[in-house]
């Protein structure tokens, strides 16, 4: 079971590596990866769970936050009134996206930050992409709102970028154009 101690914190340099593609099939070290991200993230939304282990809820985590430079990651969303979203994306990639962006008006955060940052970090509002879960097996799903800004939040992990690397300084909270806030439950 993946805790917050296992989670690597900004400035560890796996998380500003581009992690390496995964080649099929993949290995027992990198299913029991894949399978604890995800873990994490389910345990981390249930309150219980929370308390006992000292977890900081998240709703999605990358190989390289664990200090594992592999291009996979793992989303849970649960929206109200939506089916939940839970996956391991492998070498993931987006296909296609709009030009409208979106952001959190809460601003983005991360396991791996302990700190609050301040400002809109700009997103597509709606991405098509393709992965490959655990089995080897192709998928491809189109995302908006929270579940887009989540995935490009961990694919941004794969390649050795952090939210605010997105963030304007000089004005974090700054007109982003053609961008349709997205308020989180």
């Amino acid at each position: 079971m993946i805790l917050m101690e296992d989670i690597v914190r900004e400035g560890h340099p796996s998380l500003r590596k581009v992690a390496e593609e995964v080649t099929f099939p993949i290995d027992a070290n990198e299913k029991k990866l894949c399978t604890d991200l995800l873990e994490y993230l389910i345990n981390s939304q249930n309150d219980d769970v929370c308390e006992r282990y000292g977890l900081r809820p998240g709703i999605g985590l990358a190989a390289p936050q664990v200090n594992v430079s592999k291009r996979i990651f793992a989303l849970h969303i649960e929206e109200e009134g939506k089916k939940p979203l839970s996956f391991v994306a492998i070498n993931p990639k987006i296909v296609s996206h709009s030009v409208e962006k979106t952001y959190l008006t809460s601003g983005e955060g991360c396991l791996s930050v302990d700190r609050d940052v301040d400002g809109f970090v700009p997103r597509y509002a709606r991405i098509t992409v393709k992965a490959f879960n655990p089995d080897g097996i192709e998928f491809k799903m189109r995302l908006k709102g929270l579940p887009a800004i989540a995935f490009q939040h961990e694919l941004d992990h794969l390649n050795g970028i952090m939210f605010y690397d997105h963030i304007d300084a000089s004005a974090p909270y700054k007109n982003i154009p053609d961008a349709t806030p997205f308020e989180r439950d």
